[in-house]
């Protein structure tokens, strides 16, 4: 859930444009479409309107039983195919908060053909929700980028929504937290879970900085619990950083990476808690650099983008910093010994915290509205391109050999 990243699907103007896109990818061959795979095709039927929670339905947001049924044979076949350590065959998970990252994780979890009951405190938040599940999965199969084996009205009839926690979390083997940033606020949720969990059910919560130390201190089921934080937006981004409590037991661990993996994210094990998890330290110290850089007049920001976007960043999409290291020389050894004084020497003229504020948030602020000015239209059309793009790029990655 990266802060700089609010949104978690392309617009159905988006999808539209991309489905008749001559730029439009096919899906990719067979073997690349486990564990989530893109799915191209799809079916051009207009979609029904959402169902109501009330409290849960069984009749997911795919509408009619024969449905569910179908989608239910289907993903028997499917979960064979991807069987994986911890998991025989798909099962129950309840998203806990409906907005767009609580709908990215539905679609994730429906595309590997596990049932999903979408929970909200405010029940027309969850019919609201599976109207746009509709038709983002709808536009997603248009356009060739809906993930899984599974059909878009197959898909969607796993989903169902739900309005009473304690039913949503029954026979659930993955409780996924999606509600906002607050700590009180998903401190007196886990609570509530703790009280209604089995002895066997993950909690385990999206959140993008809180400690789990925090999050889940107190609890009897502390032993199931820990975060995994998506990557804004979920469905296109698969990282997951997975992060435990200090009493989470290894299983828990284990079981959510298996899960991760099964559902096409790329789980990474964080070996203890830290403030600002991985993704979030290394977000911010290349934030922080990025604007010592424009505030000291070295750089503008257009320029600044630039040197991410057409320089670091293309390495970066296929390989990590350190992997870059290893073949900026003869090995990672040799890239010390050549560098490190160097590297030293720079760091050392990096300077304190900014305010991220004043002047240099301003001038960055006239800089970026230039580009894509700050009302709602403009900025949704941009992250809407940004989508497709990472949508395009995912597909590319899973078709190169690693």
């Amino acid at each position: 859930m990266v802060p700089a990243a609010p949104t978690t699907a392309p617009s159905p103007e988006l999808a539209a444009r991309l489905a008749h896109s001559p730029a439009g990818p096919a899906a990719p061959p067979g073997p690349l479409r486990a564990r989530g795979a893109w799915r191209g095709g799809g079916s051009a039927r207009a979609p029904p309107t959402g169902q109501a929670p009330g409290p849960c339905r069984g009749r997911g947001a795919g509408g009619a039983s024969a449905r569910v049924a179908r989608a239910a044979t289907v993903s028997s076949g499917t979960a064979r195919a991807m069987a994986s350590p911890g998991f025989s065959a798909p099962g129950g998970v309840a998203v806990v908060g409906s907005g767009l990252i609580g709908r990215s994780w539905a679609m994730l979890f429906a595309s590997a053909g596990f049932s999903v009951k979408l929970f909200d405190i405010e029940p027309r938040q969850v019919t609201d929700a599976l109207v746009s599940l509709r038709k983002e999965m709808k536009m997603l199969e248009l356009s060739g980028y809906l993930k899984g084996e599974l059909g878009a009205e197959e898909q969607l009839s796993l989903i169902s929504g739900c309005s009473d926690l304690r039913e949503a979390v029954e026979g659930a083997l993955h409780v996924q937290e999606c509600v906002p940033e607050n700590l009180e606020l998903k401190r007196k949720l886990f609570a509530q879970l703790d009280k209604i969990a089995d002895d066997h059910v993950i909690l385990s919560s999206s959140s993008s900085c809180l400690l789990p130390s925090k999050l889940f201190a107190g609890l009897a089921h502390v032993k199931q619990c820990l975060v995994a934080h998506p990557v804004n937006p979920p469905y296109y981004v698969p990282l997951v950083e997975l992060v435990p409590h200090p009493e989470t037991a290894p299983a828990t661990v284990d079981r959510t990476y298996a899960l991760m993996q099964r559902v096409g994210q790329s789980p990474v094990r964080l070996l203890r808690e830290v403030d600002g998890f991985a993704l979030n330290r290394l977000q911010y110290a290349v934030i922080a650099e990025a604007w010592r850089l424009v505030e000291e007049g070295v750089v503008s920001p257009g320029d600044l983008d630039l040197v991410m976007s057409d320089g670091l960043g293309l390495r970066y999409a296929f390989i990590g910093p350190l992997e870059t290291m290893h073949l900026n020389a003869e090995g990672m050894l040799s890239y010390c010994d050549r560098y490190s004084e160097g590297m030293k020497r720079v760091l050392k003229t990096f300077g304190p915290v900014p305010e991220f504020s004043g002047a240099t948030a301003e001038k960055v602020h006239q800089a970026m509205c230039v580009k894509v000015p700050d009302d709602a239209e403009h900025l949704a059309a941009r992250r809407a391109w940004r989508d497709g793009c990472l949508m395009r790029l995912a597909q590319l990655k899973r078709q190169l050999p690693q």
